[in-house]
């Protein structure tokens, strides 16, 4: 049986299996109750209730029972197999058990004041009681109001409700809704009839989909409020992206490692922390590809693994370029030194994304973690999606306490703030910029340490090269200011314009002005 507590309120809860929701809702759902599933179409309300079903069979050996109305028993096997659930096995073992109550092809569908529930209740509370059942599933109440005239409804629906409580079983009605705001449920007596209701989403933002849940009403219980970002993978159904899952309980280290560039390492008082975060942003060509190249090289010559997450340039592409730069990665992936994953960004969410990046870091067990870049990503979420998920996988790498690297592109070649580096730039423990400098009339690189928590850092802006053998960093640029700006001006240029500013009433007694 599943581990049922009661909290503070006294409500024992049913855990319902389905990975971060019994997080949200402090246990599961209320034991021996009913608890209303309402959304719209592809909000994932069959595989919710599916999931609740399979995940008590699976995990804690209860047995359950599953109501159609709408899509016929085969369909729903057929279906529920691509998540790796054997429907078919656990009906031949006893613990599965369709109640079909789908109208069959060809089949007229009849509205009568006279027709009621009750053989149905009948047929339900038989495969309960045959079974041992504690968990039941109704898709959908819908289905149901097709059979009823509207003065009906509420009574039937609460004939069977009743029925499910005096069985003591944990109940589940899925709902649907005709928009993702406004009004909780089609008929509008569905969720007063219920003890509990769930809301699930797939709104779309920035032409974009985004699925939550978000629990509307517990009755007599508690449970965290707002929306949570969920998503469906194969083989695990449905998994809840709670940021309350986080947890700021990771260790620190003092212990040091190489960034793979000797003269970086002394900008930051010796190296990055062991289980630091650090993001790199600078224009396009500053070198931010690079010194992740530098990154993960320094990993595999310290004899670590290094994870790296492509999301703008190809495995073929990064070998050559790493290759350009005297850095063999072809050979690091040989030794099982380096492990190259490239994602399209737009080939799926950005929830989808975040659940590949934890399931390959966790088979992968690296020491460092690189992405390359997370501007890409951007493009794939809005910006309250970006920056949960931000906050989710660098907890994550913190938690395993890597070291983790990220890039983020600025819109402006001279100057200017990504915006992923606004959005993150508290939660990254150290951050680099690279930026390019024009300085009489020539294209250089400058490079600047401007955060290292819990650490002296260098304050200089320094000179740098990208050579064929990598990136050199020279000494810090003297008598130039403005440079972070993108506005960099040679102190003698600053001192003319100071003085054409004195003389400027009398524009023969003025200088040359400034470059």
């Amino acid at each position: 049986m599943g581990a049922v507590e009661a909290d503070a309120y006294g409500v024992q809860k049913l855990p319902t299996g389905i990975e971060g929701f019994d997080l949200i809702t402090y246990g599961g759902l209320p034991k021996g109750r009913t608890t209303l599933i309402s959304g719209t179409a592809g909000s994932a309300k069959t595989v919710f209730a599916a999931q609740f079903l399979a995940s008590g069979i699976d995990r804690f050996a209860e047995a359950g029972v599953f109501v159609t109305f709408e899509e016929q028993s085969a369909d729903i096997r057929r279906n529920l197999a691509g998540f790796g659930w054997d429907v078919a096995r656990w009906e031949a073992d006893g613990k599965w058990a369709f109640v079909d109550a789908s109208i069959q092809p060809g089949e007229p569908t009849l509205v009568s004041g006279d027709f009621d529930l009750g053989a149905l209740i009948a047929r339900i509370v038989h495969a309960i009681r045959r079974l041992g059942a504690s968990r039941v599933s109704i898709d959908s109440l819908g289905g149901i109001f097709t059979q009823f005239e509207p003065s009906r409804i509420r009574h039937e629906i609460f004939r069977l409700t009743a029925a499910l409580k005096d069985t003591g079983v944990t109940g589940l009605l899925t709902s649907e809704r005709c928009a993702d705001e406004g009004e909780v449920s089609r008929y509008g007596v569905e969720e007063f009839v219920a003890d509990n209701v769930l809301v699930l989403r797939n709104a779309l933002e920035q032409e974009k989909r985004r699925r939550t849940v978000e629990v509307l009403k517990f009755r007599g219980t508690s449970h965290q409020k707002g929306q949570f970002p969920f998503t469906i993978t194969d083989g695990q159904g449905i998994i809840v992206l709670p940021l309350s899952a986080i947890e700021l309980r990771q260790r620190s280290s003092n212990v040091r490692i190489s960034s793979g560039i000797p003269e970086l390492d002394g900008m930051c008082g010796g190296g990055f922390f062991r289980d630091s975060v650090v993001l790199v942003s600078g224009a396009t060509g500053t070198g931010k590809t690079l010194l992740t190249t530098e990154f993960l090289s320094g990993g595999a010559v310290a004899g670590e693994r290094s994870l790296l997450f492509a999301f703008e340039e190809s495995h073929d592409q990064l070998f050559r370029n790493a290759l350009s730069w005297g850095v063999d990665f072809e050979a690091m992936e040989a030794d099982g030194r380096l492990r190259l994953i490239c994602i399209y960004p737009e080939a799926t969410t950005l929830e989808d994304h975040l659940i590949t990046m934890k399931h390959e870091i966790e088979r992968f067990n690296p020491n460092r973690v690189a992405i390359d870049s997370l501007s890409a990503l951007e493009r794939v979420s809005s910006i309250k999606s970006f920056r949960e998920f931000v906050i989710s996988l660098t907890s994550f790498i913190k938690h395993r306490e890597l070291a983790g690297l990220f890039t983020a592109t600025t819109p402006e070649l001279m100057g200017g703030t990504s915006v992923s580096e606004a959005h993150i730039s508290s939660i990254t423990d150290s951050i680099i910029l690279l930026r390019y400098v024009e300085i009489l009339g020539e294209m250089r690189r400058g490079l600047a340490v401007l955060k290292m928590r819990g650490s002296m850092h260098q304050k200089d802006i320094r000179e740098f090269s990208i050579a064929a053998n990598g990136m050199h960093i020279g000494p810090a640029f003297r008598n130039v200011s403005g440079i972070l700006t993108g506005r960099a001006i040679h102190a003698a240029n600053e001192e003319i314009g100071r003085m054409n500013a004195m003389f400027q009433d009398d524009p023969h007694k003025g200088l040359r002005p400034p470059v």
